[in-house]
């Protein structure tokens, strides 16, 4: 792409993991000057900016400076900078890292208006949980390659386990371990910090196998669930379980 190639520019948002305003400008004003690289027009301009700035939640901070913002509004600046113009394809990478519950839940919720707008976003993030929320395909990258792609529940078929079921418990003996280890369809058992996670190659009733286990053998448990596996337990078996620098 040419530097002088504003038409095409016009319509692409890039949201950078390392925030990108000025200290300078207010709120108000650094989404002025982002959104006037494209906008000529004052009164489609302002309209535009308090659209951003009420889609990320920032009504109550126009006239703050980015040093007195917290992390969580700081990345929700940059947001607003990035797509205050309506771009028609945005690119955001990993927007919710290290910030509060709250402005991550504001994030994502601004991400899924601007996809329900009607806007192409690309979206680069370690959450799972994230881009189950937000992305219709998905394609899992590790060292460079593509590993698989497809959308959430084609994704979810490349695990090789059928069910997963976690029980929260104070204390398990090794014995029993080893034992509900050699339940029908169980593929693997790990216990770790008073969570036990049994998983399942196949099979329709084996949380009430397991349930009957514990009962026979008077093992208390505080909690136990069962779910399908996740895209982080397909991200997990893609890429390895071992530690990342």
């Amino acid at each position: 792409m040419k530097p002088d190639a504003y038409d095409i520019k016009a319509k692409l948002g890039v949201v950078f993991q390392e925030v990108a305003v000025f200290e300078e400008l207010t709120v108000y004003e650094n989404i002025d000057y982002f959104c006037g690289l494209y906008i000529k027009d004052k009164k489609i301009r302002k309209q535009y900016i308090e659209e951003a700035i009420e889609l990320v939640g920032l009504e109550e901070f126009k006239k703050f400076y980015p040093k007195q913002l917290s992390g969580g509004l700081l990345r929700r600046l940059n947001i607003a900078c990035g797509i205050a113009h309506k771009p028609k394809l945005i690119f955001l990478d990993e927007p919710t890292v290290a910030v509060d519950p709250q402005s991550r839940n504001n994030i994502l919720d601004g991400i899924q208006k601007l996809r329900d707008k009607g806007a192409t976003i690309i979206y680069t993030t370690h959450y799972m949980e994230e881009v189950e929320i937000i992305c219709d395909r998905i394609i899992i990258l590790d060292k460079g390659k593509i590993l698989a792609s497809g959308t959430s529940n084609q994704l979810k078929e490349l695990a090789k386990i059928e069910e997963k079921v976690t029980v929260e418990m104070n204390h398990l003996e090794k014995k029993d371990e080893e034992k509900i280890q050699k339940l029908n369809n169980v593929d693997q058992v790990t216990y770790n910090g008073n969570v036990l996670i049994v998983t399942y190659k196949k099979g329709q009733n084996n949380l009430s196998e397991l349930m009957d286990y514990l009962r026979k053998e008077n093992i208390q448990y505080n909690k136990i669930y069962s779910e399908r596996p996740t895209l982080n337990d397909v991200f997990l078996e893609l890429t390895g379980k071992e530690l990342r620098d």
